[in-house]
């Protein structure tokens, strides 16, 4: 194990060019007002959202920390290719603070110096529950092919793990992510591979044959990590800021938002689906049926778009200030002439003519419903992506105007031997996917229970619940 831990810090060190100076902490410049995070592309970390801003836990904690303890600095970004990378940029003096869903390790102490945690995680082996069984214990995946992302604590704990048991055999692939791997596992391509249980939780929402094998080894903390020659003022308003935003419920608020709504729909959620349409639509839905007038669009959708955005709370507002019944952006509310986002009066007709828009914006030539169904995408995760998602069907011989096909596409954003080849970028593609497959479900209940408020409605104005 020592030599495991000594080869893997001299191959960190390594790779840093000779002339970068190594553990060479940047100070924090007063003239110059800058504070650097590096991080990495993921759903847990940093993305692009559907205005193309930035987004994710990350990006949130790190906005939040400059606002508080450097009002008058700038903020920036320094975006590594993997999070094999992370380390190394802290060690090259080219980050202040590594804000990337880091994983304190025994090795990584070696390196840097890591906040107090503000997270915790447990590492698990996921399968494939149509292709394998779940296995009794760990001596059952032996002959089984398992694989991790290279320089992560996963290929750390299966080496501390392969202590106890010498069979143990995996693969440390470069030059992929976890996310990658969890959708190889689902396609069968590979029989295992580790991952984080909230980021394990969140993909199952996009592939459901993916199941917990079995925990390995004990619980994780996340933390930030920072040069070991940082600033102490620095690392005393980390440590305090975290210690702030655990007492005043904000870092709850924020894991809830991020990772609190990652199910499909189950009998739960159409249970109090069905209960809110009898307590809380009964407010609104003369509202919707007006923004039908007002759009063509059938109410029954914009009352499950909105159900699937706010739950029906008109004082719905993220960590990112989305808010209302629409959930509208500032800028997507200042666009439709909105001037309070918490009105319904006037968030769910700007929502309604905002899905309008995003509709005569998709090509004409698709058809219905998949028109509407890509709209609801661009809805969720913006319109650029969507049509990176377009572009990337057509290369993989797909068929660019099926939304069945785009579907497929989507979650390919994530993947960096895709995202790098397109315009926009990383996106959390497999969201958008959840996001409309759960607007429609929602709406055919309503179908079901509430007559259309139009009979001559357009037929090419209402997205088809098949």
């Amino acid at each position: 194990m020592r030599l495991f831990i000594i080869s893997l810090l001299w191959l960190l060190i390594a790779g840093c060019k000779p002339s970068d100076p190594v553990d060479a902490a940047p100070s924090i410049d007063p003239a110059k007002k800058e504070i650097v995070f590096v991080t990495h592309n993921g759903p847990s970390t940093y993305y692009l959202d559907n205005d193309n801003q930035p987004a994710g836990m990350e990006y949130d904690l790190a906005v939040l920390f400059v606002k508080e303890y450097y009002p008058s600095y700038e903020i920036r970004f320094l975006l590594a290719d993997s999070i094999s990378d992370i380390i190394p940029s802290l060690l090259k003096g080219k980050a202040h603070i590594a804000a990337a869903n880091l994983t304190i390790t025994d090795m990584r102490k070696h390196l840097v110096l890591f906040s107090s945690p503000y997270q915790d995680t447990q590492q698990q082996l996921i399968f494939n529950n149509e292709v394998n069984d779940k296995p009794k214990d760990i001596t059952e995946v032996f002959d089984k092919k398992i694989a991790v992302p290279a320089g992560t604590s996963y290929a750390e704990r299966l080496t501390s793990t392969k202590k106890s048991y010498p069979a143990l055999k995996w693969f440390n692939k470069s030059h992929t992510n976890t996310e990658t791997l969890l959708e190889e596992v689902a396609d069968g391509l590979i029989d295992y591979t580790v991952a984080d249980s909230h980021l394990a939780a969140l993909m199952q929402n996009y592939y459901p044959n993916l199941d917990v094998a079995m925990p390995i080894g004990p619980q994780d903390k996340i933390a930030w990590a920072m040069s070991k020659n940082a600033d102490p003022q620095l690392v005393m308003k980390v440590n305090t800021f975290f210690a702030k935003i655990k007492k005043d419920g904000t870092l709850h608020n924020l894991l809830d938002r991020h990772y609190g709504h990652n199910n499909r729909l189950n009998t739960l959620d159409v249970t109090t689906f069905l209960e809110h349409t009898n307590t809380l639509l009964p407010k609104y839905i003369h509202l919707f049926k007006q923004a039908q007038n007002i759009t063509g669009i059938d109410w029954r959708l914009l009352a499950a778009l909105s159900y699937r955005e706010s739950h029906w709370d008109t004082y719905n507002t993220s960590p990112t200030n989305v808010r209302g019944l629409m959930m509208l952006t500032e800028s997507t509310a200042d666009l439709m002439g909105v001037t309070d986002r918490l009105d319904p009066k006037q968030s769910i007709p700007a929502g309604a003519k905002y899905l309008l828009k995003l509709i005569d914006t998709v090509p004409e030539r698709i058809p219905e419903p998949d028109r509407t169904y890509m709209a609801l995408a661009a809805y969720n995760i913006g319109y650029a992506h969507v049509e990176d998602a377009r572009v990337l069907a057509s290369r993989l011989k797909l068929n660019p105007d099926s939304w069945a096909d785009v579907k497929k596409t989507l979650v390919l954003l994530k993947n960096p031997d895709y995202y790098t080849t397109l315009k926009y970028g990383y996106a959390s593609g497999g969201a958008p996917v959840v996001f409309v497959e759960s607007v429609r479900s929602y709406q055919r209940i309503l179908e079901r229970y509430q007559p259309n408020n139009n009979p001559d409605l357009n037929p090419f104005k209402i997205a088809f619940a098949n």
